[in-house]
Formats: structure tokens, C-alpha cells, sequence
């Protein structure tokens, strides 16, 4: 993986830094018109499974165990991680965007971990 991968809330407005920018996010954003949203993809498949995701309520006290459930997902989801990372090879950089306030307990901090760790192995799940 070349590009460099950050997280950025969507309602945020776009950087020239950004590159490719990529809602992963399995629910559209409140209040954000699909006209006005800056972004490139929508990959909705990426994001934590719906049960995962009320599970966890954006609590920060959960979000140890969020993160191994999140990173169980992903590995059982090649299609949409290596979607990712092809995506990394084309560009010098990934914004994921993600609708959550908490900019440090979501589930685009984990991902962005995640496609750092598996870049790294040189092989999807």
C-alpha cells in the first residue's frame, strides 16, 4: 500500500490533502445531501455490521471489544478490504469519512488500522 490512509469526519470540508475520499459508513449521513457530499465512494460493505454497530453505540468503554469484533468482520470480508486496497494503489492517499463525532473511538480508526496491518503482510484476509 503507497497511499497514505487518514480518517476524517464527512461533514468536514474537503482538503487538497485528501485525495481519494471514501464514506464508509453503511448508513448515509444525517443532514448531508448527497449533492453537497465531496467524496469519490460510498463503500457501505466496509463498514460494521449493523448488530456490531448498535452493539457498540459509540460508547468509548466499548470500544476495545469493538474493535476485535470490527477487526472479525473485516477478515471475513476480503471483497470489500481488498476493495480498499486497490484503491490505496491508485492513489498517493485515502481519506475514509465516517459520520461519527468521536474522532477517535469510530469504527474508520479501526479500518485504517486494519488496511495499514494487512498492507504491511502483503496480502488481504
Amino acid at each position: 500500500m503507497d497511499a497514505r490512509i487518514q480518517t476524517r469526519r464527512v461533514y468536514a470540508l474537503a482538503e487538497p490533502g485528501d485525495g481519494c475520499r471514501i464514506l464508509v459508513d453503511r448508513m448515509w449521513p444525517r443532514g448531508l445531501r448527497k449533492a453537497d457530499a465531496d467524496l469519490d465512494y460510498w463503500l457501505k460493505a466496509i463498514a460494521p455490521s449493523t448488530e456490531l454497530r448498535k452493539w457498540f453505540n459509540h460508547e468509548p468503554a466499548r470500544f476495545t471489544e469493538f474493535r476485535r469484533w470490527y477487526q472479525l468482520e473485516l477478515d471475513n470480508n476480503p471483497d470489500a478490504v481488498q476493495q480498499l486496497l486497490e484503491l490505496s494503489r491508485q492513489h498517493d492517499s485515502l481519506t475514509l469519512l465516517y459520520a461519527a463525532r468521536d474522532c477517535e473511538h469510530n469504527h474508520a480508526v479501526v479500518l485504517a488500522d486494519y488496511l495499514q496491518k494487512v498492507s504491511a503482510q502483503g496480502a488481504a484476509p
